[in-house]
Order: C-alpha cells, then sequence, then structure tokens
C-alpha cells in the first residue's frame, strides 16, 4: 500500500499535532480575495480540492507573477526559504509556492524522489500552530521532471504561524521576519476570532427569545438576492444554522444581536444611544434617547433619529418632487451600518452611539480597525476583515450589508458627489469614530439692517436655518428663541438670525400689526415649515 507521501496528485498534508477539520478554518465565499475567486475558477478540480496537477493551472499562476499570493522557486534545494514564505502566507491571506519555476517564471521543473517528499514531509511538520498544506505536482510534458506547488488557504482563525520557531510576513512580493509587535497582536486577534463573543453558544438562549419574523424575512431576501439556495426552507432551526448562529441546537450570542424580540438581561450591549445637542458641544441636550433591540431594530431607529433631526432639501428638476438628506443617505447609513456590524460586542458596557450637533454628526462604536491600518490603508483597496464574521455574513446574506471592503469608499464617494467634506476617521485602541461635517443650505447673499421692508433673494444662511430649527412647531418670543440658541447679543440676533428670516417670509409675527406688542412671538410661515418636511 502507498504512503500518503506517495500520493502525486493534491495531497494534504497537515503537521503531526493535527487535530482540526479543514471546514473549521473556513469562511464564507463571499469574503474571498479577488485573487481567490479568480483562481479557484481555474479549474474544476482545483476548485474542489486546489488540487494544481497540470500545466495549464500552473501558466495561470505564473501569470499572477510573483506577488503577495505566489512564490516561485527553482528547486525543493530551496525548500528552507519557500517554507517560510509559505508561512507568510498562511500569516495573510493565503497563497501559493511554485518550485520548479524560475524567477523570471520559466518552467524547468525538478525530480521528485521519495527523498524529496520525506523533505517535504518533515518540513511541513516544522510548522506551528497545525494547518493543511495543499501538495500537489504537475507533470512536464515529455519529462520525468514536475512542478510541485504548495497552497495554503486563508487561516485567520489560526494566525499567527511560525516556521522552525519563527514567525513571517509578506509584504508585496518580498518574505520578511515578522516583527514581535505584529506578532502579539495577531496572537491577541486569533483569540478573539477563534473565540469570538458572537461565537460562544448560550444555552440559556432560547427560539422563543428571536424574532421568528425577522429571521424568515432574513431567509426571504436571501434567496431572492441568490445569497441563500431555495432549498434553505422554512424551519427556524434549519436557517439558523445554515447562518451560522446555532450549532447542535444550542444558540450562539450572535442569534441574540440580530433577531432578539426584546430587552434581554444577559445582551445589555444591544443599545443604541441617540442625542441632539444643542452647539458644538455636550453641553445642553435637545434630544435624548437609549434604545434596546436588536441591530435591525437598532439600524431603523438610528436612521429615524437622523432624520428628524438632520435638514431635507427638495430638488424639481425631474416630475418628481426628490428629498435629499443634507448628509447623504447612503453615506450615513453605511456608517451606521458599519458601526453595528462591526463594533465589539464582548464589553457589555459598550453601545454604538450617535451624536448631533449644529456642525457635525460623530458615530463612534467599540472596538477598532484591524492591526496595521491606517487612513492610507482604510481609503485604498482592502479586503472585508468583519471584526463579527457571523454577524457580517448574515447582513451580507440580507443585503444589508456588501463584503467587499467598499464601504468606506462607498462613504467617501458619496460625499464627494454632494460637494460635501470626507468622512473624518479618528482611530483610538478600543474606539473608531466617524465624523459628517454638516454643510447648512447656503452663504448670505447680502447684508440687512433695519426692520424688514422686502423680499430677500437667495438661499437661507446658516443663522436663519438655524432660528427655523429652533422654533419648529413652537411659537417663542425674542428672549426664549435666544435662550434656546445660547445667544446674548439682541442686536446680532436681530441682524442676522430675525430680521433676514423674516425678510425671506419664512418666519412671521403673532402680532404683525403692532411690531412692539408685549406678548410678541415669533412662528414660522408655511415657507418656512417647507425647509423642516419633506
Amino acid at each position: 500500500m502507498k504512503t500518503r507521501y506517495e500520493r502525486e496528485n493534491s495531497v494534504i498534508l497537515f503537521s503531526r499535532f493535527s487535530k482540526i477539520n479543514m471546514e473549521t478554518t473556513s469562511f464564507p465565499v463571499c469574503y474571498c480575495s479577488e485573487f481567490q475567486r479568480k483562481t479557484l475558477s481555474l479549474h474544476n478540480c482545483y476548485e474542489l480540492n486546489m488540487s494544481i496537477d497540470n500545466l495549464d493551472i500552473v501558466k495561470q499562476l505564473i501569470a499572477e507573477k510573483e506577488n503577495g499570493r505566489v512564490e516561485f522557486k527553482e528547486t525543493t534545494g530551496q525548500l528552507e526559504r519557500g517554507m517560510e514564505t509559505l508561512c507568510a502566507f498562511l500569516n495573510g491571506e493565503g497563497g501559493t509556492v511554485l518550485f520548479g519555476v524560475n524567477d523570471k517564471g520559466k518552467i524547468i521543473g525538478q525530480e521528485v524522489s521519495d527523498k524529496t517528499k520525506r523533505d517535504i514531509a518533515d518540513a511541513i511538520n516544522r510548522l506551528e500552530p497545525v494547518t493543511a498544506v495543499h501538495i500537489s505536482y504537475a507533470p512536464l510534458h515529455n519529462s520525468e521532471k514536475k512542478v510541485i506547488a504548495f497552497h495554503v488557504d486563508d487561516a485567520r482563525l489560526n494566525r499567527p504561524f511560525c516556521y522552525k520557531g519563527r514567525p513571517y510576513m509578506r509584504v508585496e512580493s518580498v518574505t520578511t521576519t515578522m516583527p514581535q509587535a505584529k506578532y502579539n497582536e495577531l496572537l491577541i486577534r486569533r483569540e478573539e476570532i477563534r473565540h469570538g463573543w458572537e461565537t460562544y453558544p448560550n444555552p440559556g438562549l432560547k427560539l422563543s427569545d428571536l424574532d421568528e419574523e425577522e429571521i424568515s424575512k432574513t431567509m426571504r431576501l436571501g434567496i431572492q438576492c441568490g445569497r441563500l439556495p431555495e432549498t434553505t426552507g422554512e424551519d427556524i432551526p434549519v436557517i439558523l444554522e445554515r447562518l451560522g448562529l446555532s450549532e447542535d441546537g444550542i444558540l450562539k450570542n450572535a442569534a441574540a444581536v440580530l433577531f432578539a424580540k426584546k430587552k434581554l438581561a444577559n445582551y445589555p450591549q444591544n443599545l443604541l444611544r441617540l442625542a441632539r445637542f444643542k452647539g458644538t458641544d455636550k453641553t445642553v441636550f435637545l434630544d435624548n434617547l437609549r434604545v434596546h433591540g436588536n441591530l435591525f431594530q437598532l439600524l431603523d431607529a438610528a436612521m429615524a433619529f437622523i432624520f428628524k433631526h438632520l435638514l431635507l432639501s427638495g430638488t424639481t428638476d425631474r416630475l418628481e418632487r426628490e428629498e435629499n438628506l443634507e448628509i447623504p443617505y447612503k453615506a450615513i447609513r453605511e456608517s451606521v451600518i458599519n458601526s453595528l456590524c462591526h463594533r465589539s460586542y464582548r464589553d457589555a458596557g459598550g453601545s454604538v452611539a450617535i451624536a448631533i450637533y449644529d456642525d457635525r454628526v460623530e458615530i463612534e462604536n467599540p472596538g477598532s480597525f484591524p492591526f496595521g491600518w491606517d487612513m492610507n490603508k482604510i481609503k485604498s483597496e482592502h479586503g472585508s476583515k468583519p471584526h463579527n464574521p457571523l454577524i457580517a455574513d448574515t447582513l451580507y446574506v440580507r443585503k444589508v450589508l456588501e463584503s467587499w471592503g467598499r464601504g468606506i469608499n462607498l462613504m467617501i464617494e458619496e460625499c464627494n458627489q454632494k460637494n460635501m467634506p470626507e468622512p473624518e476617521f479618528q482611530i483610538a485602541e478600543d474606539e473608531v469614530k466617524v465624523i459628517f461635517r454638516r454643510k447648512i443650505l447656503g452663504q448670505p447673499t447680502g447684508q440687512v439692517t433695519g426692520q424688514p421692508t422686502g423680499q430677500v433673494t437667495g438661499q437661507p444662511t446658516d443663522q436663519v436655518i438655524s432660528l427655523i430649527r429652533c422654533i419648529g412647531r413652537q411659537t417663542l418670543s425674542v428672549k426664549e428663541i435666544m435662550e434656546h440658541l445660547s445667544l446674548k447679543g439682541r442686536d446680532n440676533f436681530l441682524k442676522s438670525y430675525l430680521y433676514p428670516a423674516m425678510q425671506d417670509k419664512l418666519v412671521e409675527q403673532t402680532h404683525p400689526e403692532q411690531a412692539n406688542h408685549p406678548n410678541q412671538k415669533y412662528r414660522l410661515t408655511d415657507k418656512g415649515k417647507e425647509l423642516l418636511q419633506p
């Protein structure tokens, strides 16, 4: 009987400590990189078991040239360097080392003896922790020589990896020793991913605690957009099992985050804090709200609050009036989704918070971006690395979230299209904050002095908009308005706020027949109310 090392095609070698199933390290297809999607389609057998057993597949890999996912070695005489690179691939997103290909990408092949196979097995056994290495042999035409391919999949659950006790990483097409700080960070990440809060089973969580209608809705939407098979069925436990939210009938924490139908004592972090402050600091609340619920409920509450406190403007260049939020809807919604999806849920005291000020909107959540990410990385093309893969995958299935690392660029693009300032990102060790600067409707078109006498053309100033929002549906005196706006100079208030608003026929007096009436107050006209309503 042949040993496993004598098999020439698609040999899967595990280190001597192997105790795991490869399925435990797999991720949903939606999180595959562009390279993975391309190479997975190279050949049917390659798609199934990563076998690189013919030259056509080898040539397609060579066409990629040496990069962060592919490395060439002339022979297994360079086995040590090849294993270091393989270790680097394991600490990245996976990759392939080809032996029998020179630096220029020319296929030269090499002879494969029993000793070669033993050396390969011994080298792979020096990788820690345990992982699967796919070994394939592609024979050259009319030759005894072969190209040997080592392939490793994305194994982020088990990073960091070491070869002979030393970790390696890939920088473009160069393999280098991993810095200690990076290694330590990956160790922490490994524990968070492997034992992530969302994956913890909770025997005390029952199906009766979950909103079955919301689960069924997720199933229907997933089937409609082709992200769930039509054979999924309508059985709630089956749906949850398929989404990875339960195992052996025991629900995981992620199920409560996504589908809890009420406030659960064990999940205080299922909380959203909402506030509208007067001015530009947190001194005075105009509105303050705390919402408990599942992720979809929190998303709806967040957007309702945002619509309540941000301005809508209408355009009539089409047959129908089109309403536009002062901050692009897609941009701010994407930010809210990201904050709810990618936040850290481990800390029971943590929550997403949305704060609206006169000059900005801040959306903050506990957690941080992946290690080593800076603003250049955030704005560049990057893969999706969700902090909570189970939650992210369910949102992807429901088409709430796209999983290609495009969310931040989408926010930036939407703001650019509306001539808005790009969102700002403040990244701390345990918190991420996204800031949208508010662009009020316009700038003054001229100076107004004295009592209003006629119509002023142009858009309202920032001061006028603040006045309109302050009055709202109320009827207020000058003193009351100034108190709400935290203004002390009466002359400035009349000149910059009240008189321009009256001239534009946005605000009117309750006693227009007597300007100095002792009970004189101010209210919005129908024209003024239009700035507050769709």
